[in-house]
């Protein structure tokens, strides 16, 4: 029974996350449960932080 959430946010893909694993075997076996009924948001564009940075830069 699932009476729990998990949130993650990761600047790396999805796709790269095998990486950080020493053993693929125990990659495939966290992620899948992990990933398993997921809901991913991918977010695009520059960062909020960067645009408030631009926006408070005097004019060159």
């Amino acid at each position: 029974m699932r009476t729990g959430s998990l949130l993650i946010t990761s600047q790396f893909p999805t796709d790269q996350w095998h990486g950080f694993f020493p053993d693929p075997t125990l990659a495939d076996a966290i992620l899948d449960r992990v990933v398993h009924q997921a809901h991913r948001i991918t977010l695009k564009g520059e960062s909020m932080r960067k645009l408030q940075a631009k926006r408070k830069m005097p004019p060159a």
